[in-house]
């Protein structure tokens, strides 16, 4: 079964960010992934979300396509944040996962922070506001969000 490693929902459930998670290399494979997983949700989303341990991509999807990626964040200058040792210690994928999840949440009710890490490159991207009052889930199975 296809299903999303996290999904993003706004205040009033709906999701409108997905996500791949890899530790390793990220390449095309997770992009794809990605392409893969959109193209057989029937839902409207507009952003996805690839992350490993050096980057954090986000692209705008369309229905049909997967842009190039509008965003592009150093995965531990955002997640240091949440994890003091990222980046001096081993991060498995549930882990890596979880530490989005925090900062995503993060940026929607400023749990952590009253400015959580790039809240202005989210910000600028429109996907701030679509967060606000959200919530996260993982390992989100694509029959369940049909």
């Amino acid at each position: 079964m296809d299903k999303f490693d996290f999904v993003a929902k706004d205040k009033d459930g709906n999701i409108i960010l997905v996500g791949e998670v890899k530790t390793s290399g990220l390449g095309g494979d997770s992009k794809k992934n990605l392409r893969h997983y959109l193209s057989q949700y029937h839902g409207n989303v507009s952003f996805g979300m690839t992350v490993n341990s050096e980057n954090i991509q986000i692209f705008r999807w369309n229905g049909q396509e997967l842009s190039k990626p509008i965003q592009v964040l150093n995965t531990e200058d955002v997640l240091r944040f949440y994890e003091p040792k990222f980046g001096q210690k081993q991060i498995f994928e549930s882990y890596l996962t979880t530490l989005v999840e925090a900062w995503l949440r993060d940026l929607a009710y400023h749990w952590k922070s009253p400015n959580p890490p790039a809240a202005a490159a989210i910000e600028e991207i429109g996907l701030l506001h679509h967060l606000a009052d959200g919530t996260t889930e993982e390992e989100v199975e694509l029959d369940s969000v049909r």
